[in-house]
């Protein structure tokens, strides 16, 4: 979590030795980070053809700084070409060093070969980020922390935790119990009941039989009377968290909840979260939602903290010293 400390502080930064700059599909989270560390938003020009292709080109210089490009790579794959394009682009104008700011990762959920001849989406990302010039990473929840040993240059792996840990307690559950909606997010439980008072972990064992298709599920642990906060990297379907709810309310929970890092949301997730057993669910605003869409979505805003990395990059200061993680 963030503290009064150094790392809140940034009106010493030397705004000339750095710039900040935006991808479309995150130009509002970077404006936010950009008000938090004082500075204008770099200018960027993304230009579109009728055949699909685009081209990126800075609108000032970036000769000598240390740029940050923030751009998350959610569907489709224009996005994370985009980035690409950015991190080229600031290579070639001669820029000191180049930090691809990336709040959601995509092909995160392709971490190993896990069944034969299958790709490895996550490594081919890192590579790619790489080859195109990229010396840093910073990013919000991977959906495995291996992902971090797919890169040779320097990974700076926030976690959901040091944003989440305040609207938890904030909530004042007299019974808090913490629930990973998978064995597979048994540690991410672990950080999470550790910032929460050392509250107890319930786990859910699930099973697939294809993508986005949760075949049974079941409740490894007590929650009956127990006021249970799922938490996870991110919600895709929805289905999972959506039958975990059900069938914590059907073992006797009073109340059930999901804080989740990045809402991604796709096709019915809106309507199925909505009709849920669950009372909320949180995300972060590393992707864009519109709450319109579903009245027990909060959003809470990861820019503070994104805006005390860079700042602790550009000082050469710990980011867990800086209570950042």
């Amino acid at each position: 979590m963030l503290k009064n400390n150094s790392a809140e502080s940034f009106e010493e930064l030397d705004m000339t030795s750095f710039a900040v700059f935006a991808g479309e599909k995150s130009r509002y989270l970077a404006q936010e980070v950009c008000n938090c560390l004082h500075c204008e938003l770099g200018k960027i020009k993304i230009q579109h053809f009728k055949d699909g292709e685009f081209a990126v080109a800075f609108e000032e210089s970036v000769r000598g700084k240390y740029v940050f490009l923030v751009q998350s790579t959610p569907a489709p794959s224009d996005n994370l070409m985009e980035l690409l394009l950015m991190i080229d682009a600031a290579k070639r104008a001669s820029a000191y060093k180049i930090a691809a700011v990336i709040p959601y990762f995509g092909w995160a959920r392709q971490d190993r070969k896990d069944q034969p001849r299958v790709s490895i989406g996550a490594k081919l990302v890192a590579d790619m980020l790489q080859v195109a010039g990229a010396d840093r990473v910073i990013t919000l929840d991977l959906h495995a922390d291996q992902i971090q040993g797919f890169f040779n240059i320097p990974v700076d792996h926030l976690y959901g935790y040091s944003i989440f840990s305040d609207y938890i307690k904030s909530l004042n559950l007299k019974k808090l119990i913490i629930a990973s909606p998978d064995e597979g997010g048994s540690k991410r439980a672990a950080k999470f009941a550790a910032h929460a008072n050392h509250a107890p972990i319930v786990l859910c064992y699930k099973h697939r039989e294809k993508a986005n298709a949760v075949s049974q599920l079941r409740v490894l642990g007590n929650v009956k009377g127990k006021d249970v906060v799922l938490v996870d990297d991110l919600v895709d379907t929805a289905g999972t968290l959506c039958k975990a709810a059900q069938e914590m309310k059907r073992l006797g929970a009073n109340s059930v909840r999901a804080v989740v890092s990045h809402g991604v949301m796709s096709g019915n997730a809106s309507k199925l979260i909505e009709k849920s057993e669950l009372e909320e669910i949180v995300f972060s605003n590393s992707l864009p939602y519109d709450t319109a869409k579903c009245s027990k979505v909060k959003i809470i805003s990861i820019a503070k903290v994104f805006a005390s990395t860079i700042k602790s990059i550009l000082t050469h200061h710990s980011i867990s010293e800086d209570n950042i993680l």
